[in-house]
């Protein structure tokens, strides 16, 4: 699950009373530094298109099933993608289930912590085979009016032929909100794996919440070191809304 895209927004509504905005794990690489709504669920979607090393991928949904179990705790169900590579097997990739507890906010920070566990459920050449654990740490902090700083520390533990190949994430980003519904991103991420050299990225991307409770996304990334993707080039939509009154 290295390197997936998420958002990192984290804005009050300000609105009396009402829903905050939607607050979306995509298309930022750095997931949200906080949990969804008690009782409401958020759909996250996305296709992506994706060029390395000569070889096309295209892949969605994307889907990412977020339901707020909880004030401060949501349950995840990362829902199996779809990957269909020019000249090469095709598939689904594996199912993931997870929860985040959110920790903060404390002295100006929103922090969470994210666990997940992916399952070897996809297609013969497209899953790991094997039952790969994650852990996740998204923060987030206000800079000024119309500015924010978020970042992520990550560790995965990929199955990759018959062993692990534990790998660490760092991610910083920076986010500016050009109107009251309307934010971009600039974003760094690195992995750094046991085996293989490490993946630098540098990405971008917009957000525009449609409504309160939708958002359409637009980011594309350049990979910065050769074991990295060449590039790629994605956009989702998002929505969310309530099963049960708090």
């Amino acid at each position: 699950m290295s390197l997936l895209v998420a958002s990192a927004s984290v804005r009050a509504d300000g609105d009396g009373g009402l829903p905050s905005p939607i607050n979306t794990d995509r298309p930022a690489v750095t997931a949200s530094s906080v949990v969804v709504p008690q009782g409401s669920l958020q759909v996250e979607n996305g296709f992506a298109f994706t060029v390395n090393q000569g070889q096309n991928l295209y892949d969605g949904p994307e889907t990412l099933l977020r339901f707020g179990l909880a004030s401060k705790t949501e349950l995840r169900l990362y829902v199996p993608d779809y990957f269909a590579y020019t000249g090469m097997s095709s598939g689904f990739g594996d199912i993931a289930i997870g929860l985040k507890q959110q920790l903060g906010p404390t002295h100006g920070f929103d922090v969470s912590l994210i666990l997940f566990l992916s399952m070897p459920s996809g297609a013969e050449a497209i899953s790991s085979h094997g039952y790969d654990p994650a852990v996740q740490l998204p923060w987030s902090r206000s800079l000024s009016r119309g500015w924010t700083a978020a970042g992520m520390l990550s560790v995965y533990f990929p199955t990759q032929g018959a062993r692990r190949n534990v790998t660490g994430e760092t991610t910083f980003l920076l986010d500016r909100q050009l109107a009251r519904h309307w934010d971009a991103f600039a974003e760094y991420a690195g992995d750094f794996p046991e085996q293989g050299g490490p993946r630098h990225l540098l990405h971008f991307g917009a957000a525009w919440k449609v409504t309160n409770q939708q958002q359409l996304d637009l980011h594309g990334a350049v990979g910065l070191s050769r074991a990295t993707l060449d590039h790629f080039i994605g956009i989702g939509y998002s929505f969310r809304f309530n099963l049960a009154r708090r």
